[in-house]
């Protein structure tokens, strides 16, 4: 039976890193993310979907989604933000799910999806077992705002916005500590993948 692993973590907590580790380990990763930004490409039937729910003007004026435009609407109105989430969220679970198909079909052991908002979006059941990436909340902000240069208070409301990462741990089958080296981060991913026999 193939393994598949749910890689997720919360915002800044080093979830991309380990998601590299694991694709230097050669262990395809299905990443829900880069899907998301794929299926509004121009020509995807989401793309066409979008710009008939939320008018032409969304769009730039080569075809491509105008992110900053939509964003605009959906950050202060729930009713238009769940609209679009009903639009993007199946479409993203469907290419996922053909992804891991075709690793499956092609005798892959494992395959690992890495979801960022596997417990928000209530995907635990796409998975067998979960890996969190844990840092302490004040690692975690320190990290949020260096990278994306922002302020401690808009740092924090990202954070909130997300299930702490301590309720993530409890619903875990292992966790990474990733408040130390990026060795040490390795090293621990490495122990649990012998562990659940993905690595000999």
């Amino acid at each position: 039976m193939a393994l598949v692993i749910g890689l997720t973590g919360s915002i800044a907590s080093g979830k991309s890193t380990v998601s590299s580790m694991l694709k230097e380990l050669h262990l395809p990763v299905i990443d829900a993310d880069q899907i998301a930004r794929d299926v509004v490409e121009p020509g995807e039937d989401t793309l066409k979907e979008i710009g008939l729910a939320f008018g032409k003007e969304i769009l730039n004026a080569d075809g491509t989604l105008n992110r900053k435009k939509l964003g605009s609407i959906i950050f202060s109105n729930n009713e238009k933000r769940k609209m679009l989430n009903s639009i993007v969220h199946p479409a993203v679970r469907k290419r996922m799910l053909e992804q891991k198909e075709t690793y499956l079909k092609d005798g892959e052991s494992c395959v690992v999806m890495d979801i960022p908002l596997l417990f928000e979006s209530k995907l635990t059941h796409m998975v067998d077992k979960i890996l969190v990436v844990y840092v302490d909340e004040h690692v975690q902000l320190e990290r949020l705002m260096e990278r994306d240069n922002s302020t401690k208070e808009e740092a924090l409301e990202r954070i909130q916005s997300q299930i702490p990462v301590k309720e993530k741990v409890k619903q875990a089958d292992a966790i990474i500590d990733n408040n130390g080296s990026k060795e040490e981060s390795y090293k621990q991913l490495r122990d649990i993948l012998e562990k659940w026999q993905v690595l000999s």
